[in-house]
């Protein structure tokens, strides 16, 4: 039954070839493009026999670990359907665990795996030119292959039982975003290094991190060899990743084939927007309502345009009264993050008379708090994630990032736990939804100036041990950057967690006013 198995494997393989002539060709064109660019990426390894030891180290460790990373994202932003589903061989008699292996060797058989066999093979050829034994490459190759192709599994697992109805541009878009905020820090790291004909030290500091996770320890395991490093670890990291992996491929076996697949309608693929992407829980529909708020409603849309201008506007005045461009480049981005921090203080009001759901239903109160904030994290983390390095690198000093990811941290954090508070204990009349996001009402009192100034003032004051480590980093104190990096995690996580919680006793508590006060305005 396991021959069967790898049988209809293959013959699936075969199988891309069959149908009309538009099909064969453009499964023809696609493979040569294929075969061109591993080629390309086989030549180009190839090439690096006569480079130094690091070089090489350098390349197969951060190519290995992006390759990995993209065996494990893939099955997430495809929608296609896995020939390999479990369920589909649950007629087959195979028992669980050996239907597991079964389509863990099946999985072997693929045009990727058979990509990535062909451009590991070249690099252990080219460990092989430095002295590197033979062996050592086959068991690196091996590791690896093995890694990515569990990893590709298991991950594909994991979005057939919980992404199967929930994949839409919406959720394309939250892929982007996570993308958008590893991809960019490091691309701009990578174009900020001097390299001067040799590889520089924090890109080795950055492969030596790498060789001890799970993404690159079985690509380092031949670079270490060679250059007398912690080999062990990296092989007992890589092996323990395959466990790993490997227990969880057989939970997911198990899952799925004790789980019912719910039939896939057409009804449910189409319209449902954030909703379809949210949990199905309190808080999950309101943060899907946020969203569809944020991103449709133009008043969201001109408070959040407001803030790379406010920011931008803060250096100005800096240039012109003489301050070094090389400090000015710091200023913006902490503003920006005390701005997203403050949006939300008021984002009860912008309900109108809406937020008698949330009342009326018995919502509680931190399903409230949290699904308010989820479209500023949204938006705020992957737009600090890009604006950090791009500043740390205008400014000349790497060793400014953590004090300035510390900073930002703590502004942006506390912001959104002070504005939990804020939206409930004061809010104030904002324009009425459809009227124009510059058309303010009369107010009768000052409750809406102190609540933003409150809010500001409050992040600026629980921010300033962080503000003031970040200024002796500033001046040169390496461990103060350091300091400033946690202190700024630490109290910014502190001050949410203890605003959503006071904000979540008083919107349950105020519900009768919060009513009152949206019918009032």
């Amino acid at each position: 039954m396991a021959a069967h198995v790898l049988r209809l494997r293959i013959a699936l393989l075969l199988g891309t070839f069959r149908g009309d002539a538009r099909h064969v060709a453009r499964v023809v064109a696609v493979l040569l493009l294929v075969a061109a660019g591993t080629a390309a990426a086989c030549w180009a390894l190839l090439t690096l026999r006569d480079a130094r030891a690091d070089e090489v180290l350098a390349v197969t460790v951060l190519g290995g670990s992006a390759v990995t990373l993209g065996f494990a994202l893939a099955p997430l932003f495809g929608a296609v359907e896995d020939p390999l589903d479990p369920r589909r061989f649950a007629l087959f008699g195979l028992s669980r665990g050996r239907l597991a292996v079964v389509l863990a060797i099946a999985g072997l058989l693929s045009v990727p795996i058979f990509v990535l066999l062909a451009i590991a093979v070249c690099s252990s050829i080219v460990w092989a030119e430095h002295g590197v034994p033979v062996a050592v490459g086959t068991v690196s190759v091996v590791l690896g292959v093995l890694t990515c192709a569990l990893l590709a599994r298991v991950c594909m697992a994991l979005a057939s039982l919980f992404l199967r109805e929930r994949r839409s541009r919406e959720l394309s878009g939250v892929f982007v975003l996570v993308v958008l905020v590893v991809v960019v820090p490091v691309g701009v790291f990578l174009a900020s290094l001097e390299w001067e004909g040799s590889v520089p030290p924090q890109l080795l500091e950055a492969v030596d991190w790498l060789a001890v996770t799970p993404l690159g320890a079985a690509w380092a395991i031949p670079g270490l060899v060679a250059s007398g490093g912690d080999v062990w670890l990296s092989v007992g990291v890589a092996v323990a990743t395959i466990v790993v992996l490997s227990l969880l491929w057989a939970w997911a076996v198990t899952r799925l084939l004790t789980t019912t697949e719910r039939p896939g309608t057409g009804r449910e693929r189409g319209g449902l927007g954030w909703f379809g992407v949210a949990p199905g829980t309190p808080g999950g529909a309101i943060a899907a309502r946020s969203l569809v708020y944020w991103f449709g409603d133009r008043r969201y849309v001109v408070n959040g345009l407001v803030i790379p201008v406010a920011a931008v506007i803060t250096a100005v005045p800096l240039l012109i009264a003489g301050v070094p461009p090389e400090l000015v480049a710091l200023v913006p981005v902490p503003f920006a993050a005390l701005f997203l921090g403050w949006l939300p203080h008021d984002d009860l009001a912008y309900d109108s008379t809406a937020v008698w759901m949330h009342i009326a239903s018995g919502v509680r109160g931190v399903s409230d708090r949290v699904g308010r904030l989820v479209p500023v994290l949204l938006v705020g983390v992957p737009l600090l994630a890009v604006a950090i390095p791009v500043a740390t690198v205008l400014h000349g000093r790497w060793a400014m990032l953590p004090a300035l990811t510390g900073v930002c941290a703590a502004l942006f954090l506390s912001g959104l736990g002070l504005s939990s508070i804020s939206s409930v204990v004061a809010p104030y009349a904002v324009s009425r939804p459809g009227e124009s996001p510059f058309q303010q009402p009369q107010r009768t009192s000052s409750t809406g100036a102190v609540a933003q100034g409150l809010v500001m003032l409050g992040a600026l004051v629980v921010s300033a041990p962080v503000l003031w480590c970040g200024l002796l980093a500033l001046r040169g104190d390496t461990a103060a950057a350091t300091t400033a990096l946690w202190g700024g995690l630490a109290i910014g996580l502190g001050v949410l967690v203890v605003g959503i919680a006071i904000g979540s006793i008083v919107f349950e508590r105020r519900g009768g006013r919060l009513m009152e006060f949206a019918e009032s305005t």
